[in-house]
């Protein structure tokens, strides 16, 4: 059975956009459209990290995403950051 998708609430769960991002051993933002002030993501391939205050994870130091792992933001977007633990983990972000 697979598991249920996301539940998005805010902002009418109005979908504002998509964006796929390749993390390499460099901490990447997000590039987030007008009037979003959800980000659901999904890591697949690798393992990585992330953080919300604004300060870049290290492939050590920041919240450990495994593949097929889900996280959730709201509020300031452009402070969320993340990084490669080791190889290529792809990010999937849906904005709302």
């Amino acid at each position: 059975m697979a598991a249920p998708g996301p539940m998005i609430t805010g902002a009418g769960g109005k979908p504002l956009g998509y964006q796929q991002i390749t993390l390499t051993g460099t901490a990447a933002g997000l590039t987030v459209p007008a009037g979003a002030s959800i980000a659901y993501a999904i890591v697949e391939v690798a393992t990585a990290r992330w953080r919300d205050d604004g300060t870049a994870p290290t492939t050590s130091l920041g919240m450990l995403i495994p593949i097929g792992g889900t996280v959730t933001f709201g509020g300031n977007l452009s402070a969320v950051k993340f990084i490669a633990v080791s190889g290529s983990p792809t990010l999937n972000v849906s904005y709302y």
